[in-house]
């Protein structure tokens, strides 16, 4: 039997200040392919082709007003903010603790600042577009999207390596 791994604990660094007792949620990026349906002669269905990634975006909740959050806004480039994500997921028939981190750069592009209630907790929520992302677990690096640099690692093999040489780009 397995058990599924469970975040038990998270950390959240914004340009390496840490946010301990501030973030309360983190919504990790989504990783989608863009596929464009495609059906030529003598196929028998559409098969989806791959054009490349979508846009990817995370989001934040904190207990309240962040002033760094707020400075940050306008930020003038596509990845001028550096956002670190760390939690640890044990398995609880194991209880082996798996270490993931999460990397990205980017700007935000949403921040609310929420109902404010005297003598009640309130939320700070933001949404940040992501221009570069590394997954790592364990301390090896699982996937790295740099899209302004056109690479894209998974599993240790950069997949557009040989399409950045054609073009010469190194």
């Amino acid at each position: 039997m397995a058990m599924p791994r469970t975040l038990k604990d998270q950390m959240m660094f914004n340009e390496g200040l840490a946010y301990q007792g501030d973030a309360k949620t983190v919504g990790l990026p989504t990783l989608t392919r863009k596929t464009e349906g495609y059906r030529g002669a003598g196929m028998s269905g559409e098969v989806s082709m791959d054009m490349g990634m979508e846009a990817m975006e995370i989001s934040f909740t904190c207990g309240g007003p962040m002033r760094q959050v707020l400075r940050q806004w306008g930020t003038p480039t596509v990845d001028g903010v550096y956002i670190r994500f760390a939690g640890n997921y044990q398995s609880d028939d194991t209880a082996d603790i798996d270490h993931i981190e999460v990397i990205v750069r980017g700007r935000f592009t949403e921040i609310e600042m929420g109902d404010q209630e005297v003598g009640e907790a309130s939320e700070f929520k933001t949404t940040m577009a992501v221009a570069y992302y590394k997954l790592i677990w364990n301390g090896r690096t699982e996937i790295e999207i740099d899209p302004l640099n056109m690479i894209e690692v998974v599993n240790g093999i950069d997949l557009l390596a040989e399409r950045r040489a054609l073009l010469g780009i190194y």
